[in-house]
């Protein structure tokens, strides 16, 4: 038996297919399963007479792989990576290399780097986006981890990995450690930002306009030829086209309640402890949360009032409004993802290649899109850019979408249409551009009834001041506020 090129651990949908792809681009791959029945039936069926060897211990796995040894870890995010690299570790040699593809958080994915390397080993902790058919036929892969590793694993991920039109692949080094894993997690808390934004132009669509779901299903076609070309765009176009047995509609019959695995929640947890204000896609992890208050959303329909959606005005002018101000909450989620990505580097010490990023999200991935093009572009002309939105291509993009984008969202808040992430994205937008926003009083007050002291305008950066604002406290300041 020759011996393997990889050996891959956890035969879900994702490792399948993952396997599939590594033998379809010339490799041999040794595959295991906790349950070996899944190793059998996976030989014996979609693996069958294939470069694909099965087995039912991790140590024969282990022995039949080329040095130095790959072996890829698709198993439950958590304790079950803990547990399955301390079953890998007894078998291995110094030099080989450990790869986490699932969900991992990034913290444990620096931690398990960390403690490989101690042990002689190399770790990558990998982002591995598309779902089951980007497993398939072409995910985007963002690896990151011990950088010696990556020469051993770069021919094969580079040649499963999605390409773009040009043939360069959708994956390529990310940074140390964790990075790989931090990188896509905020690719999926962007993905949440998206198929929010989606769903609330579809709300309006619906609710206000009256449009039906045939309706929509064109719009969205028309949507998708143009700027918001993107897999989510195309999707919700065929869904809206979608019919149930009956000839009915699909989406009208499915209840209005989302899941959530936790990655955006992690994507929102680490801007907080950052201090980066990533709001939209805040926004979009609450809106998952308040849709599963169904039973108490129900009760308070039945008390709680508001305006009846009635529009008047042009209906195809404001179809075209809505796509300008998705267009525009689109930028601005991109443009917060981006300033937390450079905020983590400086944080953990990693050199992230942002024009990179977006050329690894440009395919493969569930939010590859023509837009992310534009964000490579954006980076490859200036690298240093601390904001998309100051970009001049993106800039003349959001100005020409600015009144579309008011109007819609003015809109469909006097109509009491629920739009949490487009209104968040024009608050954000707002807030950016305005050089004095009103802190100063909200300074003021921290520094009247808890002495945190204040900045002055008329005074250098970094000098801190205290005022007895009642004449009854002292001098006594408590400390400097955090910036």
């Amino acid at each position: 038996m020759s011996k393997a090129d990889i050996g891959l651990v956890g035969l879900a949908v994702m490792g399948e297919n993952l396997v599939l792809n590594m033998e379809s681009h010339g490799y041999t791959v040794a595959v295991y399963n906790r349950t070996v029945e899944k190793v059998d039936n996976f030989i014996n069926g979609r693996a069958k007479d294939k470069n694909i060897i099965g087995f039912h211990t991790i140590e024969e796995m282990i022995k039949k792989l080329k040095r130095p040894r790959k072996v890829m870890l698709m198993v439950k995010a958590g304790k079950p990576v803990d547990d399955f690299i301390e079953k890998v570790i007894p078998f291995l040699e110094e030099g080989d290399i450990i790869i986490d593809g699932g969900n991992s958080h990034f913290p444990d994915s620096i931690r398990r780097t960390k403690y490989l390397e101690e042990k002689g080993f190399l770790f990558i902790g990998t982002g591995v986006s598309g779902g089951e058919e980007g497993a398939l036929k072409g995910p985007s892969i963002m690896p990151g981890g011990s950088p010696e590793a990556w020469e051993h694993v770069k021919p094969i991920f580079q040649s499963i990995a999605a390409k773009v039109e040009d043939g360069t692949p959708c994956c390529d080094w990310v940074g140390e450690n964790g990075a790989g894993h931090f990188v896509k997690m905020v690719h999926n808390g962007i993905e949440y930002g998206d198929m929010q934004l989606i769903t609330e132009a579809y709300q309006i669509m619906k609710d206000l306009l009256g449009m039906s779901a045939n309706d929509m299903h064109e719009v969205f076609k028309e949507w998708n030829e143009g700027d918001l070309d993107s897999y989510l765009i195309e999707i919700t176009r065929d869904i809206l086209a979608f019919k149930d047995e009956d000839g009915q509609p699909l989406v009208d019959k499915i209840l209005d309640t989302a899941g959530q695995k936790g990655t955006g929640k992690w994507t929102g947890i680490v801007s907080l402890e950052l201090g980066i204000p990533l709001t939209l896609i805040g926004e979009a992890v609450y809106a998952r949360c308040l849709s599963a208050m169904k039973n108490d959303r129900v009760e308070a329909s039945r008390i709680l009032k508001g305006p009846k959606p009635e529009f008047k005005g042009d209906k195809k002018q404001f179809i075209n409004d809505i796509k300008n101000a998705l267009y525009a909450s689109k930028l601005v989620s991109y443009a917060q993802g981006y300033v937390l990505m450079r905020y983590a580097a400086e944080e953990f010490n990693w050199n992230l290649n942002y024009g990179g990023i977006a050329l690894m999200w440009r395919g493969g991935c569930i939010i590859r899109s023509v837009f992310l093009g534009k964000i490579k572009e954006a980076f490859d002309k200036n690298p240093a850019l601390t904001n998309l939105l100051l970009d001049p291509f993106f800039k003349g993009k959001i100005e020409s979408a600015q009144e579309s984008w008011r109007r819609v969202v003015a809109t469909s808040v006097s109509s009491g249409i629920w739009i949490p992430a487009m209104s968040t994205a024009l608050n954000y937008f707002d807030g950016y551009r305005n050089e004095r926003l009103p802190a100063n009083l909200l300074q003021a007050q921290r520094d009247y009834f808890g002495a945190h002291m204040y900045e002055r305008i008329d005074k250098p950066r970094g000098e801190f001041f205290h005022t007895n604002w009642t004449g009854r406290g002292g001098d006594t300041a408590s400390s400097t506020y955090i910036v």
